[in-house]
Order: structure tokens, then sequence, then C-alpha cells
């Protein structure tokens, strides 16, 4: 049986729902699969008791969109075993949601502008049931509409290019103000879970390691699919160092990943599951003595 610890739904920017990636997990075997959606932990208790029936263990889990001020770059952390709608991931996610929700709202008024055939009404059906519109979804009209036939390509970096590097931004870039990396650990934290640095190689955000384990990161992605083996070869020296837990998935969003991939196919073994259940059991025992309750 295989793990598989970073996968998406259509609740967030995935072009699955939770019942079609159970057949998927079903049909590779997958037999312990994480549920990470991106600033959001709707649906995750429902999740549990369907996948449970399946006789899949779903690992309850979020990946926060955040950031890294110091280096001015992006840093996505994980978080493992929380407790769903915890009120603390709550506050922090559910402004980062409605930004994003209506920066897309203005990317696809820019396309407008600029001559293409879109409307809001054709994306947000592409979004149905999820927290939002993301650019897959303006991405999927476009397809749709004839404009090209991959979600990543030209065409994505014409319009959606943050414009760094002294290059001018894409035609419809919105920027998105993300919250602070070492924030999104804490609030993990406070939803007893386990934070774990997501695919640091496709970010390079390997600098903010030692930083990020000060403000309580307990693990690193070793196996992703855009990871090198020079990536996986670093984010294991990182682990060796810190005392970071390796974890591994295949970062999947179906239609709208920026690969093809098949689930369970980045494996970090069952050692990854026992290693984040024993972190968070420390953890819990650490919350308590620091209230005084042991």
């Amino acid at each position: 049986m295989k793990v598989d610890l970073h996968c998406h739904t259509n609740i967030s920017d995935c072009s699955f729902s939770f019942e079609e990636i159970v057949q998927f997990a079903l049909k590779e075997k997958v037999s312990h699969l994480a549920i990470t959606n991106h600033d959001t932990t709707k649906g995750l208790e429902e999740m549990t008791v369907l996948g449970k029936e399946k006789g899949i263990e779903i690992i309850p889990g979020i990946e926060i969109s955040a950031y890294d001020f110091k280096r001015n770059r992006r840093i996505h952390v994980l978080g493992y075993l929380i407790e769903p709608g915890h009120s603390s991931i709550q506050d922090l996610c559910e402004p980062l949601l409605t930004e994003r929700h209506q920066a897309s709202y203005l990317m696809v008024q820019h396309l407008i502008e600029a001559g293409y055939s879109i409307s809001w009404e054709q994306v947000e059906q592409n979004a149905a049931g999820g927290t939002g519109v993301y650019k897959q979804h303006i991405m999927h009209a476009l397809i749709d509409n004839g404009y090209t036939d991959s979600i990543y390509g030209d065409l994505y970096k014409k319009l959606f290019s943050r414009g760094q590097n002294g290059e001018a931004p894409g035609i419809a870039f919105v920027p998105v103000k993300y919250v602070d990396a070492r924030s999104a650990i804490q609030v993990i934290l406070q939803a007893g879970g386990v934070p774990v640095l997501a695919h640091p190689g496709q970010y390079k955000s390997f600098e903010a390691v030692p930083e990020l384990v000060e403000a309580g990161l307990q693990g690193i992605e070793v196996w992703h699919p855009l990871h090198t083996r020079m990536d996986v070869e670093r984010a294991k020296q990182f682990a060796a160092e810190y005392d970071l837990i390796t974890t591994g998935g295949t970062d999947f969003h179906g239609f709208y990943g920026e690969n093809e991939v098949v689930l369970g196919s980045e494996d970090p073994g069952k050692k990854a599951i026992e290693g984040l259940k024993k972190r968070k059991e420390v953890l819990s025992f650490q919350t308590l003595v620091e209230k005084g309750r042991m």
C-alpha cells in the first residue's frame, strides 16, 4: 500500500472532487492520503469518514499560501493532523481566500478589456463547490474558448507572469498579499497540527529553513514531482540537521496540475505517517505542560 501526503480537491484548485480522488487512490492502492487544500479545512471531517468507509486513512491537512518577506519569495506550509475548522486557521486564511477570489475577478475583467472572449460566470462555474476562483479556473475557461490547449504554457506566462527580474508583469496579473510563513506555522501548531515546509526545491525556500525551525517547523517535504535529485538530497540534509520529519506527495491537482502525476507516485512510506503522529503527540504533551496541566 502507498502513502501520498500532498493532494488537493476541487474545494481549492484541483479539477477532481474528493469522491473521484478516492477512486484514484483505490486504483493505485493508496492506503494513506492527506488532503491539503489551499488555505481551508472545508470538508475534511466528511472526507475522513468517507475515506474510512473505503478503507483509506485520510490525514486532515492544509497547505497555507505564505510568504518569506525577507527574501521576497513564496513559501507554502503544509499542516498535518490539524483540527478542521480551528479558529486560528480560519482567522488567518479566510481573508486570504477572499482576497484571492477578488483578485481573480479583476484578472477576468482585465482579460475582457484586452479583448478575450470570457465571462466571470463561465469561470465561476469551473470553481463551483470550492472556496473561490483560482487562475487554473480562468485558464480552463480560456481552453474551452479555444485560446490554448494547456493550463500552463506560453499563454499562462503572458497573462499571469509576476514580472520579476526586470520583466513586465502579465496583462492580467493582480498581486495577492500572502501571510507570513512564520504565522502560518504558528496557526498550524495552535490547531494541533504538524507544520511541514512544502516543496522547498520548487520555491527555492531552503535558505529560510533555520528561521522556520525557530518558528516551530517540524518537517520538510522531500519527495515532490518538481524536485530534482539535488533538491531531494538537500531536503534530506536539512531534515537530518534540524530533526525534521521527511514527507512527500504528488501535489495532486488533476487536470490543473503543472505536470501529469499518478496518485501515490511520490511515496514517502509509512515511516512518514508514524513520524507525523509521534510528533503530534510530543507537541500535544508540550502544550499541556506549557498550560500547567501536566
